[in-house]
Parts: structure tokens; C-alpha cells; sequence
């Protein structure tokens, strides 16, 4: 169905939300976004479009919202495709494919990406990175993150001790990966050498939690 489809059955919001998505994947980012333009690709005035969302503000946390969605729709998949029979190596295998996720979809749907984290929704109907509740938090990022966390523990793997707090250390090495990849050297790099850097990072992490148990010392083995 076409965005100005679907406003003539009468639901403009959420034409402007798809209208606003698609303009900051072609801009690769929030810059340059107007609640005037969106309402001039749906065949709405302006006035129409301001009926729905009081300012741009308001409108871009709705589009960061459908960032967050997308952002855990990508890491669902991606965990989905991990399957291994031991518990172990399956639930170091979901941590780094979650970490993978992350930085892919910062590479490859950019502009989403950014809006997400640029205008980070203050609303609950938004989907915050950091739910406040923990049915919201089963459909986030976080909440993907806070289980791959909770499998390594009771596979072994991560120390009871060491769980607290580990969702923020991953999700800072993460993010910084993505930026990099965005916006600092990595950038530069072919496909093949960015995403050896990046499982190198991943695979300290692995490493380090390994070692909170014991399991991660001299006869260590990487995932490969």
C-alpha cells in the first residue's frame, strides 16, 4: 500500500511516520527533516500533518521508535539463525551474533540508525533503548541483549558475579563499534577487514566473560 494509500483510508499519522522513515534513510540521518516536507510527499497540507504531531520533535520520536523496532526485528533474526546443540557454544554464539546485529544495521540502514539514537524517544509509546517495564524490554535491543546475558550465566559461561551491569558494557563497546564504522576509520575499510575488527572486539568480550568461571583460560577456543 502507497503512503498517500493509505492516508486516504484515514490514517495520516502513521503515513507521516513511513514517509518520515523513508526520507531519513535517503538522507542517511535526521538532517534536513520538516514536518512540511513529509506532509508534501503524503499530498497533505501542512496544517493536516501538524494535526497529528505538534512539532518535529514529536514526529521524530515516532520515526526513532520505528528505528528501535526495526534495530530488534534485525537482532531477532539474526538470533534465530543460531543453532547449536551445546548451550554453551549457543549461548556465546547469540551474544556475538546480537553484537553483529547491531553494528550491520548501524552500517546498513543508517539513517534509521542515527535517528534513533539523535532523537531518542522520551515517550513510552517509542520504544526506548532502556525499558522501563520488563514486558517492553522482551521487544528491545536491550531486552535481546539482557538474554543472551542471562543464557551465558546459566550456561556457565558468565559469572553469576559479573552478570550486574554487563548489558551496559556491551551494548558501549557496540555502539562504539557502530560509530566507528560510521563515522571514524573504519568507514574506510573493505567489508572483510572491518568485520575481522569487529569480531575481534566481539571475541574479547567473549573471552573476558569466560574467564569470570574459568572457562576461558589457557584452553580457551575461540567461536571461529
Amino acid at each position: 500500500m502507497s503512503t498517500a494509500r493509505a492516508y486516504h483510508h484515514g490514517n495520516l499519522r502513521a503515513a507521516l511516520v513511513e514517509a518520515g522513515v523513508e526520507a531519513v534513510r535517503e538522507a542517511r540521518g535526521p538532517e534536513g527533516l520538516a514536518v512540511r516536507d513529509l506532509a508534501r510527499r503524503v499530498g497533505v497540507s501542512h496544517n493536516a500533518a501538524y494535526r497529528h504531531f505538534a512539532d518535529r520533535d514529536e514526529l521524530l520520536e515516532e520515526i526513532a521508535g520505528a528505528g528501535m523496532a526495526a534495530l530488534t526485528a534485525a537482532g531477532a533474526a539474526r538470533l534465530a539463525a543460531v543453532d547449536d546443540a551445546d548451550p554453551e557454544r549457543r549461548a556465546r554464539l547469540a551474544l556475538r551474533e546480537i553484537g553483529r546485529s547491531y553494528v550491520d544495521f548501524a552500517r546498513t540502514d543508517t539513517g534509521l540508525f542515527r535517528v534513533a539514537f539523535a532523537a531518542y524517544p522520551s515517550s513510552a509509546a517509542a520504544q526506548p533503548m532502556v525499558p522501563d517495564d520488563e514486558a517492553a524490554a522482551e521487544g528491545s535491543p536491550f531486552g535481546q541483549l539482557s538474554t543472551c546475558l542471562d543464557a551465558l550465566v546459566d550456561a556457565g559461561w558468565l559469572h553469576p558475579e559479573a552478570r550486574p551491569g554487563a548489558e551496559f558494557t556491551c551494548w558501549a563497546m557496540v555502539h562504539g563499534l557502530a560509530m566507528l564504522v560510521l563515522e571514524g576509520p573504519l568507514q574506510h575499510l573493505d567489508d572483510a577487514s572491518r568485520q575481522a575488527m569487529v569480531d575481534q572486539a566481539l571475541a574479547a568480550i567473549d573471552r573476558s566473560y569466560g574467564a569470570t568461571t574459568g572457562r576461558a583460560g589457557d584452553a580457551y577456543v575461540p567461536l571461529g
